[in-house]
């Protein structure tokens, strides 16, 4: 688009005739490259704005260059022999006779010292490249800032990947206060009010803005694009019709370049510019959802045609910005934005390929999932928890493949029976029922293995849940469908299904017996999972049913078999199920165990087993008098069982310890002290949960007397109404000042107290009252 130079300064920038959102580190981090690099190539997918970046930065460098910064756009040139004459006419420079067009650059740019801003320049990279390298080494004044899908890869260069902006996480969804805070979102307000006079953020329509913020991938082509169907439109229209977003986002501004016409054209632009290899995984990558390693993509996007080097072409597709590589620990993901995946699904339904790429995909991830199941019990659990973790995009994605297609649920199956020991382990309770439910369902009516073991982890997940009649309804059905298959490991698991359903009841003699055969046959079989997983079983019951001997000698069977294996999760288990088995008869030793489990729970961020260690603290706290402790500990226990979708309690017969807790710290600490208590615990994050319990973590001793501490007399009055629960809003309208006042106070009271939060206040207010009384 041609547009007027700014006036009064050497240069030919142009002006801005909209307004350029957000951006400020990108801005500070390009400036900052320019002024160490004589060479900063901008790159990143198109529409992602580094054209509109690259002028912002040069405009804020316009005063290091006395000769001046010349825009040179290179994005409508198609001719590569016509790349110097493009610069010499944007500088406005005249060959003379005989001389050419290199020559008269070189000559006019040996003496000045000049920004030029080269943009758009992927599709002539070489010629580019090589008249980048012709200049920089005979003019030693000159900078040079290019825009590109790719590098231009030549010696000297800086290169700044240009970024999405930044879109609200979808797991922590702002208020409507804290939306502009997130340049995607304000960019889209603010282009809906260009093409909507009167458009503003509302409650009604913020969640609709940031969902189509986080699907559009926080690109500004799109969002732009989006923002101006709000002419025939609402945000919740326009987000229901995102699932075709290459239809929908047309009509770019008139004098955009052509491939910014429309989000389509901007995409056609990249994929042409890739080489047939490129083009081809482009396409197979768009099976993986979220991010992937290497390896995956290795053992996905095989086939007909075959890249010659795949690591080439990937490493490819990361210049050109189709992949973005992230570093995660020690090993390397690659992602895909979704506004390409689309694309690139699109290309793979296209190619005939679609069903045997995600078959592959898969295959690759059930094989993974069976490897982790494998190795559970050994130094790599915490490498797996993390892997499966980064994976869950993946998984879910291939579990849905499998339930979707007729004819392919059991690998479905396989897949989300391997995951239980990650699911329990993480506490993810919920998911890993639903896609059990989900895959079962869509089991084949003939009896398998495959449905044998997914009635046996579902119904122990619906034990851990506190859904003991679906869990009993879970044992009958896997008892029938064992019957009828008369295979011995099947019938293994049907009788480890009811001892856990059992226990989880409070049927514990029952327990006891059926566990018992359980243990024997696994430990025949070599299955060190379910040998483990039934010992447990088996020293929790006989601990609950008093026999401490047996319980402890059960523990150390599965300590034999954890300890050298270096496994962390079911050593916690153990040492949580030893602790509540003398707990009431030996604290001390208790304490110990249980603080042993928890450090072994945090290793593997289980907030499962945590839970029930918190809960035992506890009552150890309660019997002892320590009634605030007490009660932190069981409000942060609720918490994180409330989180996972579990009871306090697992087992129904220790309920009563729970009451007797709570009615103790109630008595010692009076209604309102341990209301605050129980929700100072019911705010602590995990980590802090867990380092309160093991004292890695003191609160702050708590003044006794206002005047201790200098509260003045508003002070201790905002103090007070914090305690009774109310915002910095509600105190302003009640003591008739402004909310920034209020505020102010809040602040001026945390600081006085050291405190650093408002439940600290509130306690601190309600042992001042108790202690006058």
């Amino acid at each position: 688009m041609k547009q007027s130079a700014v006036r009064g300064a050497p240069g030919n920038l142009p002006q801005e005739l909209t307004s350029f959102v957000g951006r400020r580190r990108e801005v500070t981090e390009a400036k900052r490259l320019l002024s160490v690099s004589r060479l900063v190539t901008l790159t990143g997918i198109g529409g992602v704005g580094k054209t509109r970046l690259s002028l912002r930065v040069a405009e804020d460098s316009r005063r290091a260059f006395e000769d001046g910064v010349w825009l040179v756009e290179l994005g409508e040139l198609q001719d590569a022999a016509l790349v110097v004459d493009t610069v010499v006419a944007a500088l406005g420079l005249r060959e003379l006779p005989g001389q050419g067009a290199l020559s008269l650059l070189t000559d006019y740019l040996a003496t000045r010292r000049l920004l030029l801003v080269l943009d758009n320049c992927e599709h002539l990279i070489d010629a580019v490249a090589s008249l980048a390298e012709n200049l920089l080494r005979a003019c030693p004044e000159l900078r040079i800032l290019a825009t590109s899908r790719e590098p231009l890869a030549i010696g000297g260069e800086a290169v700044m990947r240009v970024p999405s902006l930044t879109v609200p996480d979808p797991d922590k969804p702002p208020t409507l206060q804290g939306l502009p805070r997130y340049e995607a979102v304000t960019l889209f307000v603010e282009r809906a009010g260009a093409a909507v006079p009167g458009f503003a953020l509302t409650d009604d329509n913020r969640a609709a803005i940031a969902q189509i913020c986080r699907q559009l991938d926080g690109l500004p082509l799109p969002i732009e694009l989006a923002a101006v169907r709000l002419r025939a439109m609402s945000a919740e229209q326009i987000l229901e019709r995102l699932t075709d977003r290459y239809r929908l986002l047309t009509m770019g501004s008139r004098g955009a370049p052509t491939r910014q016409q429309s989000l389509r054209m901007s995409v056609d632009w990249s994929h042409e510019l890739c080489t047939p290899d490129e083009q081809v995984l482009w396409r197979r990558l768009a099976a993986f959802a979220g991010s992937f390693e290497l390896d995956a993509v290795e053992g996905v996007c095989t086939g007909d045609p075959v890249p010659v080097d795949l690591l080439d072409v990937l490493a490819s597709l990361v210049d050109k910005s189709i992949l973005i590589r992230e570093e995660a620990g020690a090993v390397v993901r690659y992602r895909m934005l979704e506004t390409l995946r689309e694309y690139g699904r699109e290309k793979l339904e296209s190619s005939g390929e679609y069903e045997a790429v995600h078959r592959r995909h898969r295959d690759w991830y059930e094989a993974l999932v069976l490897r982790a199941e494998a190795e559970w019990i050994s130094p790599k659990q915490v490498q797996w928890l993390t892997r499966l973790e980064r994976e869950q995009p993946n998984l879910r994605e291939a579990m849905h493949c499998c339930i979707a297609v007729p004819g392919e649920s059991l690998p479905g199956l396989r897949i989300a029976t391997a995951l239980y020991p990650y699911w329990l382990c993480r506490g993810l309770l919920v998911e890993g029922r639903l896609w059990l439910d989900r895959t079962v369902a869509a089991a084949p009516e003939y009896p398998t293995p495959e449905l044998v073991k997914g009635l046996y982890v579902t119904c122990v997940l619906a034990g851990t849940q506190g859904d003991i009649d679906a869990a009993g309804a879970l044992v009958a059905r896997a008892r029938a469908v064992a019957d009828r298959l008369g295979d011995p490991r099947s019938d293994l698991l049907v009788t480890l299904a009811a001892g856990s359903q059992a226990l989880f009841g409070g049927r514990l003699p029952e327990a006891v017996e059926l566990f018992e055969p359980a243990i024997e046959g696994f430990e025949a079989e070599g299955d060190l999972l379910r040998q483990t997983t039934s010992l447990l079983g088996l020293a929790v019951a006989c601990g609950l049913l008093g026999d401490e001997e047996r319980a402890v000698g059960y523990h150390e069977r599965v300590l034999a078999i954890t300890e050298p294996h270096g496994e962390s999760a079911f050593r916690g288990y153990s040492a949580l199920a030893l602790g509540l088995t003398v707990w009431a008869e030996d604290p001390v030793r208790s304490e110990a165990l249980l603080a042993q489990g928890l450090r072994l729970s945090r290793v593997v961020d289980d907030p499962l087993g945590s839970s029930s260690c918190l809960e035992i603290l506890a009552w150890i706290a309660g019997r002892d008098g320590q009634h605030r402790r007490a009660a932190v500990l069981m409000g942060a226990a609720g918490s994180l069982s409330h989180t996972v979708g579990s009871p306090p309690v697992l087992v129904p017969n220790l309920l009563v310890f729970h009451e007797e807790c709570e009615r103790s710290a109630r008595a010692g600490l009076g209604d309102g002290l341990f209301e605050v208590a129980l929700r100072q615990g019911r705010n602590m994050s995990f980590e802090d949960a867990v380092g309160y319990a093991l004292d890695e973590r003191q609160t702050p001793a708590v003044p006794q007397q206002a005047a201790d501490v200098g509260l003045t007399r508003r002070e201790q009055q905002v103090a007070e109404l914090v305690a009774q629960g109310l915002t910095n809003k509600a105190i302003a309208a009640k003591l008739v000042i402004s909310q920034r006042t209020a505020q102010g106070h809040v602040e001026h009271v945390l600081a006085k107290l050291g405190f650093t939060s408002r439940t600290q206040i509130a306690a601190w207010v309600v042992e001042q009252a108790r202690d006058q009384d």
